[in-house]
């Protein structure tokens, strides 16, 4: 994953009410109506948050065949997986140097072992 997307999702992630709305929808889909209402956010606020969400590419709207005015939004896995390996790249980088630095001390302290 490109830096400037880790960047984004952290950024995008900053927001409670758009951290609250990923842990929603990581539950099951749900229409923005029942965000708002679970957020206790106004519809139009909502609305910007879903917006920020989606130009993220961490959340995707399905329209309801029934009625197109409906839609639905659901958690796009994607990112997630892709913040997960970057984070995974990461902590094995730092258990690498630790175990170095563990090495390096215990060397130190036992010189002839």
């Amino acid at each position: 994953m490109a830096q400037d997307q880790v960047d984004r999702f952290f950024e995008v992630l900053a927001d409670p009410t758009r951290r609250q709305v990923v842990q929603l929808l990581g539950e099951g889909p749900q229409r923005a109506g029942q965000l708002a209402a679970a957020t206790g956010s106004s519809s139009p606020a909502m609305s910007r948050h879903l917006r920020i969400l989606l130009a993220a590419g961490l959340v995707a709207d399905e329209r309801v065949p029934d009625d197109a005015r409906v839609r639905v939004f659901r958690l796009n896995p994607e990112p997630v997986v892709a913040v997960q390996a970057w984070l995974d790249q990461v902590q094995a980088h730092w258990r690498d140097q630790l175990g170095a630095f563990k090495s390096h001390i215990e060397q130190k302290e036992n010189p002839h072992a």
